[in-house]
């Protein structure tokens, strides 16, 4: 208890606190203040500040920024502080647990009495803890059967398909009344969402350099998380809930991509996909494997491919501009020798391929050891989390902190841990992708680029090297670089 004091026992700190959801006639803070200063008037109390407040009633200490500041003004005032005033005992707190122990803050440590105008209560008598448990339990109760209520409904939404949280990347919430929301798809995100997808699913680049590129705003484990949603599909998984299992049910909203597309992805996360290269649906003509890939370099337009007969009567192949023959016309045998010549010179010899492919085994060793203690280091500072975790419900046992605050820290703890397990499990698949039998696979496939670009069927022929030299035509440029680099190592 404080020292005695002044016996004019009147100056008085005004407290309003409404939540967004109570914004309405008779519980706004401008009409808690009317009736706060018009109770202090009657009773001839000097009024020291009035203190607004928008938080939930469930917050605790740490998240009433207001009622904090109150609290450290008094506990350096005490002396000049004799009251905090609100208007009823809802707006100081809706949890018992709560006004039990800030009673204890500022009644009895302080001296300060808190007290509403409305049903107040005399912390001299000897039934105020009743008072207070039947005003602040009610509520509490009101609170916990709202928050049920609030669950149920959740939960039987996402059983009907129906999506009702917040919108996952590439969608948005939209609403169309009161209870009536919808989840589209936004068109400004959506298209950035479906090309990763799609980059990922070919299993040419490492997924978190598509990250990079495209996302990089997302931190590494939320993209981990993101690609593995089923949402994008037009599933939602719905988690267990009381007596109901974990289910995954068709969603009512439209789907981004593929289930063909999303499964594909999680084979190349999880390094399991067939290492066979993709082709086209549409074979291309055996004598017009580069129609579609190249362009006219005078006006730009994609070069396209026919034949024609000639004045005995014989077929040849050119390839021309689509837009202007005068522009580009040459027979296809011509450019398609000449593609192989190209190729062809770009490819290393054997000496070179294997100690590339040895270097490359050699960096990705060390790679995964730098990932490997990256993991070590996540999975240690986890158990430390989970060990602060136990702490604190010693603590709570032994009396040292109360329930709310062993609450708040464990959740703080837990986010922690959520947030330091994504990221291992993230770089714990990353590891996991076997780049000995990518190279056993891709080595043997350049250095016979030759003979499967002279002898393999079209299909073949396209899917695996005119795919990849045209488009990536840079990266072979840098592995001839990296190739002529390692020479004198030899």
């Amino acid at each position: 208890m404080k020292k005695a004091r002044h016996n004019n026992s009147n100056n008085v700190i005004l407290y309003c606190r409404v939540s967004s959801d109570e914004q309405k006639e008779g519980c706004s803070l401008d009409m808690q203040e009317k009736f706060l200063r018009a109770y202090c008037v009657n009773q001839r109390y000097n009024i020291l500040s009035v203190h607004h407040e928008d938080h939930s009633a469930k917050s605790y200490m740490l998240d009433r920024p207001v009622l904090k500041d109150i609290y450290t003004y008094c506990r350096k005032n005490s002396n000049n502080v004799d009251k905090v005033l609100f208007l009823r005992w809802d707006r100081f707190s809706r949890n018992l647990e709560f006004a039990l122990t800030y009673k204890r803050k500022f009644v009895d440590e302080l001296g300060v009495e808190i007290n509403a105008i409305e049903s107040a209560i005399d912390f001299n008598g000897a039934e105020w803890s009743t008072l207070l448990g039947q005003y602040c339990g009610v509520a509490h109760t009101e609170d916990i059967k709202i928050s049920k209520r609030t669950k149920d409904g959740i939960h039987g939404t996402l059983l009907k398909g129906k999506w009702c949280c917040r919108a996952p990347r590439g969608y948005k919430n939209v609403r169309h009344g009161k209870h009536d929301t919808e989840v589209v798809i936004d068109p400004i995100v959506a298209p950035i969402i479906q090309q990763a997808f799609r980059e990922i699913a070919e299993g040419v680049e490492c997924v978190n350099n598509i990250r990079k590129r495209l996302l990089p705003n997302i931190p590494q484990s939320t993209f981990a998380e993101m690609i593995r949603n089923p949402f994008y599909m037009g599933v939602i998984h719905v988690p267990a809930y009381n007596d109901d299992e974990e289910q995954d049910v068709r969603g009512q909203h439209e789907p981004l991509i593929s289930r063909q597309l999303f499964e594909e992805v999680q084979h190349v996360v999880k390094g399991s996909r067939n290492k066979q290269p993709k082709v086209r649906s549409r074979i291309p003509h055996p004598d017009f494997y580069l129609r579609g890939v190249m362009t006219c370099g005078v006006c730009g337009y994609a070069i396209t491919a026919s034949h024609s007969k000639s004045g005995n009567g014989n077929l040849y192949g050119y390839y021309h501009c689509s837009h202007n023959q005068s522009h580009f016309r040459l027979r296809a045998e011509k450019v398609n020798e000449e593609f192989v010549r190209y190729v062809c010179g770009l490819i290393p010899d054997k000496e070179k391929l294997l100690l590339f492919q040895k270097m490359m085994l050699k960096f990705r060793q060390d790679d995964n050891t730098a990932t490997q203690k990256d993991i070590e280091k996540l999975d240690k500072e986890i158990n430390d989390y989970e060990r602060k975790i136990a702490r604190v419900q010693d603590m709570l046992v032994d009396g040292v902190i109360t329930k709310a605050e062993k609450e708040k820290m464990c959740a703080r703890y837990q986010k922690e841990i959520d947030t330091k397990a994504d990221r291992s499990n993230f770089l714990k698949m990353a590891i996991q992708t076997d780049i000995k039998e990518k190279n056993n696979y891709a080595i043997p496939l350049i250095a016979n680029t030759e003979k499967h670009l002279k002898e393999a069927p079209t299909e073949v022929k396209f899917g695996s090297y005119v795919q990849c030299f045209l488009k990536n035509w840079l990266m072979t440029e840098i592995f001839i670089e990296l190739a002529k680099s390692i020479v004198p190592l030899m």
